[in-house]
């Protein structure tokens, strides 16, 4: 019966265009890469797929840093941080993102995670059970959303970006704890949520604003710290989530909080007390991204990145202008995340496999992850891409519009 049934949601999302498979790079991340399935059968890409928004996957100080790392603190970590796997590398690594994180968190203590998605888990899983509210964004991340159903308090979603509905919840809301959850960064639409106007209900309402910057992280505000520096806030309600595999190159993720919530996921959260602390050495590796982060060549990258973010929205909207019978949508993005909306889930997979045709890798982006009739092509911008990679891409978009071969 198991079987069956699995065959039989198989073919239903054969027949909706839903199917995900994976592809196998054969090289470093990076604007250029091979990829393929089986042995001898790469072919060379332009990569717009990867959220390695700065170029920091395969940067040699990084690279040197974690064979360093490795040289001097070996493979693996052998155990939780709770037992013995909690290194000096972590401890470093932890301070120093603490004090990135200070000015806008204050007397912010980090705690680092594998991954953002055990993050998310510990955070509303301890905080959001008993007698707490969760109200969270629908667009969130999907590990907000499992988060929440996982926790034991009440979860309510509020379409997104409508604040004002939001509000009527927290009226509405007689529980003792109330937690709002938010993405910063959207990261299938690359648009900002309103943090000043979240933080402000936080405040009205006495809750805590757990923000997930997972895509914000490293891109935004000064020394790339993100969102909250973005929008230059500073509470003691903020919780802050980033992830350490997006801007910052390598893996992994941390919580930035006061001292007490910190304590609270360490004494509670399952995804952090019961697994394997990440390798040191991948630690170590990122001291060394931090570093360039928040350094001058940090800043370098990120004006290089708003010249190709602009670049690529005022050819590609002018392409759309231009070819309208096409459909396609351009998302309100000003972020290395650009949504070109196709709508069909057919059409999508169609026109991202005439790129890759093409020589280039442009993800087709489908339901569940997005909603309905809103499948996409997710254009993702790295610092490490140049002008000439923009042009390559909107004159290979311009080829596959109805009427073919614009001059974009």
């Amino acid at each position: 019966m198991l079987l069956q049934h699995l065959t039989r949601q198989r073919l239903e999302r054969e027949a909706s265009a839903r199917v995900r498979r994976r592809r196998v790079a054969d090289t470093p991340c990076g604007p250029r890469q091979l990829i393929g399935g089986d042995e001898g059968s790469a072919h060379a890409v332009l990569n717009f797929a990867s959220n390695d928004y700065l170029g920091l996957a395969n940067h040699p100080t990084v690279v040197a840093a974690l064979a360093e790392g490795a040289r001097r603190w070996g493979a693996g970590s052998g155990a939780s941080h709770l037992v013995s796997g909690h290194s000096r590398a972590h401890a470093v690594l932890e301070g120093e993102l603490a004090s990135l994180l200070a000015p806008w968190v204050p007397d912010a203590h980090a705690l680092l995670f594998c991954s953002g998605y055990m993050a998310n888990l510990a955070l509303l899983t301890t905080l959001g059970g008993g007698e707490a509210a969760i109200f969270a964004d629908k667009l969130n991340h999907a590990s907000l959303i499992d988060a929440g159903l996982l926790a034991d308090g009440r979860m309510r979603r509020y379409p997104h970006g409508r604040l004002d509905l939001l509000e009527a919840m927290l009226n509405e809301c007689s529980q003792p704890l109330r937690l709002i959850v938010t993405d910063a960064v959207f990261s299938m639409d690359g648009d900002l949520a309103d943090l000043p106007a979240l933080l402000a209900l936080a405040e009205r309402h006495d809750a805590w604003l757990i923000i997930d910057d997972a895509h914000g992280f490293g891109v935004l505000g000064t020394h790339g710290a993100g969102t909250l520096a973005h929008y230059d806030l500073r509470s003691e309600r903020l919780i802050y989530m980033g992830t350490l595999g997006k801007a910052a190159g390598v893996a992994g993720a941390f919580v930035a909080a006061h001292p007490a919530v910190i304590d609270a996921l360490v004494q509670g959260g399952r995804s952090y007390i019961y697994t394997t602390a990440m390798p040191p050495a991948l630690a170590h590796a990122l001291s060394a991204s931090l570093a360039l982060m928040t350094g001058e060549e940090g800043a370098a990258r990120r004006r290089q990145l708003a010249t190709l973010i602009a670049a690529l929205r005022d050819r590609l909207s002018g392409l759309i202008a231009r070819d309208p019978a096409s459909g396609w949508q351009l998302g309100i993005s000003a972020t290395p995340i650009q949504p070109l909306i196709v709508g069909d889930n057919t059409a999508a997979l169609a026109l991202a496999a005439t790129l890759e045709a093409a020589g280039l890798w442009v993800p087709a982006i489908r339901p569940p992850t997005v909603p309905v009739n809103t499948a996409r092509l997710r254009i993702t911008l790295s610092a490490a891409h140049t002008l000439d990679d923009v042009e390559r891409l909107i004159d290979a978009l311009a080829a596959c519009q109805p009427g073919g071969n614009h001059h974009a």
